[in-house]
């Protein structure tokens, strides 16, 4: 699917005006019904809708498990817009106060700070396992210097997100693009998760900031290493701290900057002595 479409504009330059033809990234409305219900609109580029749902539903913690969903598909045929999500028996009783409860903490903040958000989500998800997962940081700014190459959408509209997810080896296991950046990492996720290889995922990387929803996603896919382009804010730092998750961003020019969980870089300064708070 094409989600680029050209469009008529005009350029101002020094040396006077002139027509110039852009493509503009596709943004649409995508309905997730859960139980025949509204739950949530999301404004996203068309495409992947089934993976996007699934992902949605595994970090919102409507789903643990792939067999927890009774169904997914479009309300229609020929609406790609509107995806139904059924649960199964077991799995709707485990959540039923969950989707009653619509003021739940990833779809609004408001009345909490930020240390009760943390210890909020603390609680609800579980910190990730140590295991033998290590990167070299020559690894990570390399991979991070090579998101663009897997973007084809960005590099024909300039407005696109991406989220890639590596395996143990590093090797390349799901990439998705979206005008949106939850958008991405749930399409992302959402490919491993339904095809049941989403245990296999152990490097994040992202097109953009890390904020404490991305971290909360990551956390809920069991992803220990996530990279991205732009810093962390200190919110999403003090949240993947707290998960034993590991957080490090792009230093343009320079390398990469550590922020949490630096024992899974393999560095040559003592880890005890760099790693952050």
């Amino acid at each position: 699917m094409d989600n680029a479409t050209e469009h008529t504009a005009i350029l101002w330059t020094d040396a006077g005006e002139k027509a110039a033809t852009q493509r503009l990234i596709g943004e649409e409305p995508l309905s997730i019904r859960v139980q025949g219900n509204p739950y949530a609109v999301v404004m996203r580029t068309p495409g992947d809708e089934i993976a996007h749902a699934a992902g949605f539903c595994l970090g919102e913690g409507i789903a643990d498990r792939p067999d927890d969903l009774g169904g997914i598909a479009f309300c229609d045929g020929s609406d790609t817009n509107v995806v139904a999500v059924t649960l199964t028996t077991e799995r709707r009783s485990a959540v039923s106060g969950h989707l009653e409860r619509r003021n739940y903490i990833s779809q609004s903040s408001c009345g909490l700070c930020g240390k009760e958000m943390v210890e909020e989500l603390h609680q609800l998800i579980q910190p990730i396992e140590d295991d033998a997962t290590r990167i070299h940081p020559a690894k990570a700014l390399s991979l991070l210097e090579g998101l663009p190459a897997h973007q084809p959408l960005r590099s024909r509209t300039r407005a696109a997100h991406a989220a890639a997810i590596y395996g143990p080896e590093m090797d390349l296991l799901s990439i998705a693009e979206d005008v949106g950046r939850h958008n991405a990492l749930d399409k992302a996720v959402g490919k491993l998760f339904l095809e049941k290889r989403l245990g296999r995922a152990k490097v994040l990387v992202m097109s953009s900031r890390i904020s404490y929803e991305l971290v909360q996603k990551a956390a809920r896919a069991r992803i220990p290493i996530f990279l991205a382009v732009s810093r962390p804010t200190a919110l999403a730092v003090e949240l993947a701290s707290s998960l034993n998750m590991t957080l490090a961003c792009l230093a343009k020019g320079e390398g990469v900057f550590m922020f949490c969980g630096n024992k899974r870089f393999y560095l040559r300064t003592s880890r005890s002595a760099m790693e952050a708070p």
